[in-house]
């Protein structure tokens, strides 16, 4: 099969094309034939050496694929050959065919093509996860949402309206900023021309947020705090700001706030496999009645993956950017 693999640590021009064995599936586990896989950041910081895949996982890149299921292994009964199917995988993505845990993969929702439930997996699992699970949004609450633009963002805004939440978003051109309107944030706040902070607390109302979904880390973390009403939450997921500041505890303890974070792709099969169960039954009928839909920026052949990490690496892009295999 062709496959992408990361022949060294560096830029993305160290991603090869290669042609491997076809994997095997083991107990519990499906082939998928893989039509299309998502680009995520993850891939890029593991191809520059900073995020190796967890133990026993694929060398390969890529943690979100679509296509359909071309063998099972044994103790799987859910699923069939020729079944069309979206999963959460620990890495392989980028091939043409990949292993996945059966009971962490989905079916496609209905009115779906292959190429957008690429874009569904690592996305919707990480924003349920950490939006409705650890930040426990609920409808008629805030939400800040930073990074709006992102494959995160644009599914964090979608999500959190359709339950009911009033959103807010941060991101850094005109454009991006009117996508996020367009998904469903209430209001969204070009960050390089206005301070998030003074926004929010000028809006009506409390003058704050409930929840905050957090990709940046670094000095953005005492601002975060200073936004939250009493009793909210502090979500963070990515650090691209660097993993250490300074912050005050008095507010966090006179708000009664809750900081926490997590991520995704070590956590047990069980957990992954509750979030599947999570999703199918309170997130994929959303999708089927088209509340929320992946935003695709842009897709490439898999041979051209080292193309769409230059372009996820420019930050210009609005949403997803997926390979065609």
């Amino acid at each position: 099969m062709l496959a992408i693999e990361i022949s060294k640590p560096g830029g993305p021009e160290v991603l090869t094309a290669v042609d491997r064995p076809k994997p095997t599936p083991g107990r519990g586990e499906i082939l998928i034939a893989v039509v299309a896989a998502g680009v995520n950041w993850p891939d890029i910081m593991q191809r520059q050496g900073k995020y190796p895949p967890p133990v026993g996982a694929s060398d390969l890149p890529g943690l979100e694929v679509a296509g359909t299921v071309a063998e099972c292994g044994a103790e799987v009964d859910r699923w069939r050959v020729g079944d069309p199917v979206c999963a959460l995988v620990p890495g392989g993505g980028y091939a043409e065919y990949c292993v996945g845990t059966a009971s962490v993969a989905l079916p496609i929702p209905a009115d779906l093509d292959v190429v957008s439930a690429a874009a569904l997996p690592e996305t919707y699992f990480t924003v349920w996860t950490n939006v409705f699970d650890r930040g426990r949004l609920v409808a008629g609450e805030r939400i800040l949402v930073h990074g709006g633009s992102s494959g995160i963002g644009t599914t964090a805004i979608q999500l959190a309206s359709a339950f009911g939440a009033q959103v807010f978003a941060t991101a850094g051109t005109f454009d991006k900023c009117a996508a996020c309107e367009r998904l469903g944030a209430d209001l969204a706040i070009n960050y390089r021309d206005e301070d998030f902070v003074e926004v929010i607390k000028a809006m009506p109302g409390n003058g704050g947020v409930d929840v905050v979904l957090d990709m940046v880390g670094g000095d953005y973390t005492p601002r975060n705090v200073s936004v939250l009403n009493h009793g909210g939450r502090l979500v963070q997921i990515g650090i691209l700001n660097g993993p250490k500041t300074t912050i005050n505890w008095i507010p966090i303890m006179q708000k009664r706030l809750m900081l926490t974070g997590s991520t995704l792709r070590p956590r047990p099969i069980t957990e992954k496999t509750a979030i599947a169960q999570a999703l199918h039954r309170r997130v994929w009928p959303i999708l089927e009645r088209g509340q929320a839909r992946p935003v695709i920026h842009e897709t490439f052949p898999l041979r051209a993956a080292a193309e769409a990490h230059r372009l996820m690496e420019t930050g210009k892009h609005i949403g997803k950017i997926v390979l065609i295999s």
